[in-house]
């Protein structure tokens, strides 16, 4: 079942990308006590994904800041190497977390993953944007299939 607005997001173990390397980080540690926007691609360095939708999010990352967002977050069904690189090759610096979510074991536990098979690249996430305070979700902006437009930043900008 697709997680909803009002519901608390569920514990899973994430793995965020830093510079000394990966570091697991419990969902439910990461959304505590904190106001986060949450935007999930299908895949890091796909071509929406490195055009678009990463880019938006550190172009807005102060406006949505400035509206009383502690934390900004990417999370993608990729290792926490490949969105560090990632993150590294679109110069995102402190704006964005990168977490990663190698197993898929988020984007499944919200009922957002998707067969991405027929693309060669597995189970991945869907896209979306979510803001999450105190770990519960307060904006939920899924995509239709190969769109984009709700997920965006302006679009999240614009629900804080």
């Amino acid at each position: 079942m697709t997680i909803q607005v009002g519901d608390r997001l569920p514990n899973v173990t994430l793995t965020q990308a830093t510079a000394e390397g990966p570091k697991p980080v419990s969902s439910e540690e990461f959304f505590k006590g904190k106001k986060v926007a949450l935007f999930a691609v299908p895949g890091a360095f796909t071509p929406t994904c490195s055009a678009k939708h990463l880019p938006g999010f550190k172009q807005l990352a102060g406006d949505i800041k400035g509206k009383g967002v502690d934390t900004i977050a990417c999370v993608s069904v990729n290792d926490a190497f490949v969105m560090r690189a990632w993150a590294e090759d679109q110069a995102v610096g402190e704006d964005i977390v990168m977490l990663a979510d190698g197993g898929g074991a988020f984007a499944k536990a919200v009922g957002l993953e998707f067969d991405a098979s027929k693309f060669g690249m597995g189970t991945r996430s869907q896209r979306y944007s979510m803001i999450v305070d105190d770990g519960v979700v307060k904006e939920l902006n899924v995509e239709q299939p190969g769109e984009f437009k709700v997920s965006a930043a302006d679009y999240l900008l614009a629900q804080l």
